[in-house]
């Protein structure tokens, strides 16, 4: 079938896009806004059900969360979505993407508005709510083709993937051994739409220390001070930064004390920690050990530490290879190169990497700035990386990869 006739259906869909992603962003989804995540569920099941698909909204397990007392909860998270169409079709594809963002409802980042023609900013408009927007074209044209017979296809949007897919990751690893094909829709690399190839695995950990109250003038030397003890395991875990190939450990959030005139008896740290390689992990591993350990030989002090690696490294061998070498060719016969490199990042393309689903994971708009308030979305990007995602389609309902 040639690609131009088919595509051509959405070159006018520019506008519809962009004001359906400016509706999108307007509502605040934070991964710990379940009620914010009720109201997208509902708002992208009625936009789904122009698919003619089944589908269905359902909760996740709850997840453990370390308050900001040092006391592990089971915290609630909002709903993941499923749809599902096809699926006795010779080729299976799974389709992922997430609404959940990282702007909490106290951020004052919460609007989205057209900075011109070519720039739309926004909260979550890249990361990934222009993805998911991408996704919903490319399966709305792609019903329209007359291979679209030969390919069943499954959408999981969940709700968790910024604070690692805890909630969520079982049902991808489930989901993942039903079909053949992986497309996710983090945001490209750059403004060009450079492909993540090779990510590094990620987990999440949690120091905490008690100490002990005093009064900081009259009974000082009677405390403990939990902030100075976290002190101490704060240099230790940073000085481990370029003591081995391709791992960090980013101490990304302390918190402890109150009144100055108290010995603080509580501080707690927040890490995130990448690993390039699967060994990495008992390496990182045996030292977080080694320093909780040591900080626990200190008189009237107490540390725990807790946390895990929930991804792994995803590295671009095998059918994963072949799928993005196909995805190249089909850049080139729509004029387009396709390029990657190595990301730093993870999501959840690492979780159906390692559950064996060859997957490419930034199918979704170019812009940049994620994560911050100044995040933005190349308007013009939009109708392109649509027309990709559906020409890919295409091209695996042929039977082009196996």
């Amino acid at each position: 079938m040639k690609l131009d006739e088919y595509l051509s259906n959405l070159d006018a869909e520019t506008e519809p896009m962009v004001e359906r992603i400016m509706q999108w962003a307007n509502i605040n989804t934070s991964s710990f806004n379940v009620p914010g995540l009720e109201r997208m569920a509902a708002v992208l099941t009625q936009e789904f059900s122009v698919l003619e698909c089944e589908g269905n909204a359902f909760s996740l397990p709850p997840i453990e969360h370390v308050d900001s007392m040092g006391i592990s909860k089971r915290i609630d998270i909002g709903p993941a979505l499923r749809f599902w169409k096809r699926p006795e079709a010779p080729v299976q594809v799974l389709l992922v993407g997430h609404m959940d963002t990282v702007f909490e409802l106290e951020h004052p980042f919460q609007v989205a508005i057209r900075k011109d023609e070519r720039v739309l900013q926004g909260p979550g408009v890249t990361d990934m709510k222009g993805g998911i927007c991408i996704m919903l074209e490319a399966l709305k044209l792609f019903e329209k083709s007359p291979n679209a017979s030969q390919l069943g296809w499954e959408v999981i949007i969940n709700p968790d993937e910024e604070i690692g897919s805890f909630g969520s990751g079982p049902l991808l690893e489930e989901r993942a051994k039903a079909h053949h094909v992986g497309l996710l829709f983090e945001p490209a690399m750059d403004d060009q739409g450079t492909l993540a190839g090779d990510r590094k695995g990620c987990g999440n950990f949690v120091f905490i220390v008690h100490g002990r109250a005093a009064h900081a003038g009259r009974a000082f030397d009677q405390g403990r001070n939990a902030i100075a003890m976290l002190a101490e395991v704060i240099t230790q875990v940073d000085a481990l930064n370029g003591q081995r190939d391709g791992v960090t450990l980013n101490v990304g959030h302390v918190q402890g004390g109150g009144a100055t005139n108290v010995v603080p008896p509580l501080a707690i740290c927040r890490l995130d920690v990448r690993i390039k390689q699967t060994d990495d992990h008992a390496w990182v591993l045996d030292h977080l050990n080694a320093i909780t350990a040591a900080a626990n030989q200190k008189k009237g002090f107490k540390t725990e530490l807790k946390g895990s690696f929930n991804r792994k490294p995803k590295a671009l061998v095998g059918k994963t290879k072949a799928l993005y070498d196909l995805l190249a060719e089909v850049g080139q016969e729509l004029g387009d190169t396709i390029s990657w490199k190595p990301s730093g990042g993870c999501c959840d393309g690492n979780n159906l990497s390692d559950a064996g689903l060859p997957n490419i994971d930034t199918l979704g708009v170019c812009g940049g700035n994620i994560h911050s308030d100044e995040e933005y979305l190349l308007v013009d990007s939009l109708v392109p990386r649509a027309k990709l995602t559906a020409a890919l389609l295409l091209r695996l309902s042929e039977g082009r990869f196996n």
